[in-house]
């Protein structure tokens, strides 16, 4: 019995082209349905057979009038039944979960759950949706804004913060002349900026973040974990760093109306903080929610005129401090105490602390590269513009500091202690006059505007971009850091600064195993590989793509990543305030090399040992060549290059990328 599967026709032409593959044969008893189909086409058949059925005729000729049989075979009368069709073709259990799944896909709640969906590109298959969005994807050249002075403001901006300020306090505690702490901030932070371009580079060529370059590294799937990691920490940290840019509020506050300090506590004491710090808090956290609205393309505007304000108030601060102790300090004058071994150890924690200062920029810096217009211009001008910037801060930081020595008999590294000593003087208990606390209100609000800068770029852009690459589909950059900014007000930050004096060391301490992470990219991206990467093939799940490793993880580089954690991890251990051997000391006080170092030794080792797929005999960096790429698998300039391992690795199973769940998408919602 022969039942129509699909049918084209309208016309007598369009009839007379039937092809054989447009019918299909069922079996006799399967469903009433299909048999009404048959029947129904039996009908047709009987009323006006296509051909003529006459035995006395020398041919059999073609009924001319079929405006019939073309009404009754219209694919709107027949829809109910090609459905039909469709589903008793295949084997019952398979045509039930299509039904069911269509069904799913046309309910209210998958409709409202499509809306949430961010912009994509049309024709990705279910994997290919988990890998990349607008945000994922190599920035086009009309979003690649940053030149090279665009990164001078960036990292002068960056650089004049309050953890830079006080990073000679812990030097000079433990030994060190204040220009021998100079120099270890020169050393640190030079050694850092040759890390950043290195990462930053990848970036400025592909033009790709850093979720995107460590799938080279780790796999598709495999570099989730490294971006998880990042996401959380820059999570943390934000909560961290908005609390201190409370505090830079509370003093704009205290300038203005000095009873704010006087503010009655209306909060528990278990809740950990009172009225005053709280609104503080909040009122900083809210005024940087604006900020995360813009796209990181347009976000440089901030950081240069952050660059022109902040850097000038920390002058100000300078000249104030030396006028008013009529002098630079003791601080200059006073020599080193620390000698022989224990000077070397000195040295080398100063340099290294300086290095850690800098572990999540030095990963996450391709997010920001990636909108460079060229990549020389995220060369020059992030190393020099980072040493200087940052010495220069710290300089300025070591003289004030000298300079309250004489004012109040002790040195005061933390600089907003010092503007509350300048506004109440703790000896008298006298308040400032009108000129002095509108100087504490405007250095207040160059620091809080230093921490806005600082949270931006190191952590709710970062967070950003890396829960974008956690849930493509449904996370973009500006999404990400808003829910960066809800994790960072929900965990209640001063809490952890409070209840415990290891979190604060705990954090700066696991930012170290980052160099792992580090030294698997770097490794993998300039002596594997050679600077060649396959763009497309980094948004692709099929199990033929370079990038794909084993199950999507790349066991070679989670190998040298977790080889780069053991060497430090006892002495982490040891960081945190627990007991542990002198050698594990030693070895952590050069945690970010020894990470670095080992990672790359061994991640180099082992692709010598078991070569991967997708590099380059010589350099070779492609990304001249990218423009407005297309990932979709299918797409014009689309094509499978991974040309290694044996015939059976290459081949694609389309069932296998669940080619049903292909979906052309809008480019839709932008937030």
């Amino acid at each position: 019995m022969l039942a129509a599967r699909h049918v084209r026709p309208h016309s007598i032409s369009s009839l007379n082209s039937l092809e054989l593959d447009d019918f299909q044969f069922a079996e006799s008893g399967e469903s009433s349905d299909a048999t009404a189909i048959d029947d129904e086409f039996a009908t047709v058949e009987e009323e006006e057979p296509l051909i003529s059925q006459d035995p006395s005729s020398p041919t059999q000729t073609p009924i001319r009038n079929l405006n019939s049989i073309g009404q009754r075979l219209e694919p709107s009368n027949l829809s109910r039944h090609t459905s039909t069709r469709r589903k008793y073709s295949q084997h019952k259990p398979a045509g039930r979960i299509t039904v069911i799944m269509e069904k799913v896909r046309d309910s209210k709640v998958a409709r409202i759950v499509d809306k949430l969906a961010v912009s994509s590109e049309p024709g990705l298959t279910n994997a290919q949706l988990m890998l990349t969005n607008f945000d994922l994807k190599p920035v086009e050249p009309e979003r690649r804004q940053w030149g090279a002075w665009n990164f001078v403001g960036f990292w002068i901006s960056d650089s004049f913060n309050i953890n830079t300020w006080m990073i000679s306090s812990s030097m000079v505690a433990n030994g060190l002349s204040w220009w021998q702490s100079w120099i270890c901030v020169w050393l640190g932070y030079t050694i850092a900026a040759c890390f950043i371009c290195m990462t930053g580079r990848i970036g400025a060529t592909y033009h790709i973040s850093f979720p995107v370059v460590s799938r080279a590294s780790f796999g598709i799937w495999g570099s989730l974990w490294p971006v998880f990691n990042r996401a959380a920490m820059a999570c943390i940290w934000y909560g961290v760093q908005s609390w201190i840019g409370g505090e830079c509020v509370t003093l704009m506050i205290r300038s203005i109306w000095t009873s704010y300090n006087d503010v009655p506590n209306s909060l528990p004491v278990s809740s950990g903080t009172n009225t005053r710090d709280f609104v503080s808090f909040f009122l900083f956290w809210v005024c940087s929610l604006p900020a995360i609205w813009f796209p990181v393309h347009k976000i440089r505007h901030l950081f240069t005129a952050k660059a022109f304000f902040v850097p000038p108030a920390g002058v100000a601060f300078f000249i104030w401090a030396i006028v008013r102790a009529h002098g630079i300090g003791p601080i200059v004058h006073q020599s080193g105490t620390a000698s022989g071994s224990k000077l070397g150890w000195a040295i080398v924690q100063g340099i290294m602390s300086s290095i850690a200062n800098f572990a999540t920029l030095i990963v996450n810096d391709p997010d920001f590269a990636r909108f460079a217009r060229k990549p020389r211009d995220a060369l020059w001008s992030q190393l020099i513009t980072i040493p200087v910037g940052f010495a220069v801060t710290s300089f300025i930081g070591i003289i004030v500091s000298s300079s309250s020595a004489v004012i109040y008999g002790e040195p005061i590294w933390n600089p907003l202690n010092l503007l509350s000593y300048f506004l109440i003087n703790p000896n008298t208990g006298k308040t400032a006059n009108g000129p002095a606390r509108f100087g504490v209100f405007i250095i207040s609000f160059a620091f809080a505007l230093a921490q806005l800068g600082t949270n931006i770029a190191a952590n709710s852009v970062s967070a950003g971009t890396d829960m974008t690459a956690l849930f493509p589909r449904y996370l973009n950059i500006r999404r990400g850091g808003y829910i960066c900014a809800a994790v960072g007000l929900a965990m209640c930050p001063w809490n952890l600064l409070s209840t415990s004096n290891n979190f604060t060391t705990y954090l700066s301490a696991y930012s170290v195993f980052l160099s792992s992470i580090a030294g698997v990219i770097i490794c993998d991206y300039y002596i594997v590989r050679r600077g060649y990467y396959q763009i497309r093939d980094l948004y692709s799940a099929r199990k033929a793509s370079p990038y794909y490793f084993t199950f999507g993880f790349h066991w070679r580089g989670y190998t040298a990543y977790i080889c780069g954690i053991l060497i430090n991890i006892v002495g982490f251990v040891g960081a945190i305030g627990k007991p542990v051997p002198k050698g594990a000391t030693y070895i952590y006080n050069l945690n970010f090399f020894c990470g670095f170092i080992v990672s790359s030794g061994t991640y180099y080792i082992l692709t010598k040992i078991s070569p991967i797929p997708a590099c380059s005999e010589r350099w070779m960096e492609v990304g001249d060549e990218i423009r407005n790429v297309s990932v979709a698998y299918g797409a014009e300039g689309y094509q499978d290059d991974s040309q290694s391992g044996s015939g059976d690795e290459m081949r694609i199973k389309g069932d296998e990328e669940n080619v049903a769940g292909i979906r052309e998408r809008k480019v839709g919602t932008d937030f």
